[in-house]
């Protein structure tokens, strides 16, 4: 038996970014009493000399012939684990070659399956690099759709003690890969709080594929989802694709009527999150249609002075015009404030507390609102997501998030849910 140098098996056990990297070793030709390195059979030895040779060299062509004998050869467990380093190498310069030759063109890597699994079966493999072993042979797995297999090894890195702080997210998105959305998905979130509490905030792309994924299985989560990304990452865009994939859509998680639209609109005016003329003109026109004019003027003229709504839109000008001729011939509240507070139900007293709301009288609008929960015969849902809006927009942020708790039912309890998240968003 003839032995490799220990600086060769240093070498051999080096690992780059994406695996074991060789540099060309010293290869003893004697055996020396001092040397206590791997032992290799002859034949095994020419071979893997051979091999490295051309290897330092990136000559594929030599190494190649000279991998494939050692691998024929191999009889002792050095002389395996040698072969699969070496394969692996030689792999990995096949790899880098490619991509030279075709940035653009897709690699097939699958040569190194192989060679990693036998790296992590060989008793010669440190125990430090099997962690990474592991979790790049889970990488090649998911990358190859293999989502069972990238699971195998993404677990196994992780019993081996490897830390890179994507592991938790990978596992999950390949049990979510390989079919098993809701335990992906709730892995993912477990990962998601995880990260956060411990104050490496999870990256907004994460929040993104749960809500895809979530919603395009239908699952509950998905409301989850849309609120707990608002509320890492509050920006007047991610708020407006959250409320339109909630509501404002034709394709959206809830069927909303007109009514309860209008609650996502000032959701988005709360937010800044209004986008072009068309959401100003939608929004101003349906409270103009509900009866609640001073609301649809304001909102044009925020549109106007954004520079949202164009001058010279004529829609605008006439919802505009319309609005505040109505508001003016609305006049005083107060009388309508008197009979609501005096009626047998709480009815008209909703109805004005809405006209105040629209004013941006929120102080009478959340007074009469609890009157109208007290006398009854009101949607209690409706009525308390209005009062917690009257609330969260006076700055009550306590009282409008009782007032959100009390919605009980979809899709408004998902109206008060993303309000909710509003209150709990940084920029709230």
């Amino acid at each position: 038996m003839k032995t490799f140098s220990k600086l060769a098996m240093a070498l051999a056990l080096s690992t780059g970014a994406a695996g074991v990297a060789l540099a060309p070793p010293a290869i003893a030709q004697k055996k020396s009493k001092e040397d206590t390195g791997p032992k290799m059979s002859p034949d095994a030895l020419k071979a893997a000399q051979t091999a490295q040779t051309a290897l330092a060299a990136k000559d594929t062509a030599t190494a190649e012939p000279a991998v494939v004998q050692l691998e024929t050869v191999a009889k002792t467990d050095d002389d395996k684990y040698f072969a699969a380093a070496l394969r692996y190498n030689l792999e990995q310069i096949k790899i880098q070659n490619a991509r030279a030759a075709n940035p653009n063109a897709p690699v097939d890597e699958t040569g190194l399956a192989k060679p990693m699994e036998a790296l992590l079966a060989s008793a010669k493999t440190p125990a430090a690099e099997k962690g990474k072993l592991a979790y790049q042979r889970g990488l090649l797995a998911y990358n190859g759709k293999q989502f069972p297999t990238a699971i195998q090894f993404f677990t196994q890195a992780r019993e081996l003690g490897y830390t890179d702080s994507n592991l938790g997210l990978q596992i999950a998105q390949a049990k979510v890969g390989g079919g098993d959305v809701p335990g992906g998905l709730a892995d993912l979130q477990t990962t998601v709080q995880q990260m956060n509490t411990s104050g490496q905030k999870a990256p907004e792309d994460v929040y993104r594929y749960g809500i895809a994924r979530s919603n395009a299985a239908k699952l509950p989560q998905t409301m989850t989802w849309l609120q707990d990304y608002v509320t890492a990452y509050p920006t007047p865009k991610n708020w407006r694709d959250v409320v339109v994939t909630y509501g404002l859509s034709s394709n959206s998680i809830a069927k909303l009527d007109d009514n309860q639209k209008i609650d996502l609109f000032r959701l988005l005016r709360q937010t800044k999150a209004l986008a072009d003329q068309n959401d100003y003109l939608e929004y101003a026109d349906d409270v103009q249609r509900r009866g609640l004019p001073a609301e649809a003027a304001a909102v044009i003229k925020e549109g106007q002075a954004a520079g949202k709504i164009p001058a010279g839109n004529t829609l605008a000008k006439a919802l505009l015009t319309e609005a505040t001729r109505a508001a003016a011939a609305e006049g005083s509240l107060a009388p309508l404030k008197t009979r609501a507070n005096a009626a047998a139900n709480g009815k008209l007293a909703a109805g004005t507390a809405d006209a105040y709301l629209g004013q941006d009288n929120f102080t009478e609008a959340a007074a009469l609102y609890r009157v109208a929960l007290q006398k009854g015969g009101v949607d209690a849902d409706e009525v308390n997501t209005h009062l917690g809006i009257a609330l969260a927009k006076s700055g009550d942020k306590a009282g409008a998030k009782a007032a959100f708790d009390a919605v009980k039912t979809a899709p408004r309890s998902g109206i008060a849910s993303l309000w909710m998240a509003y209150l709990n968003a940084p920029m709230a």
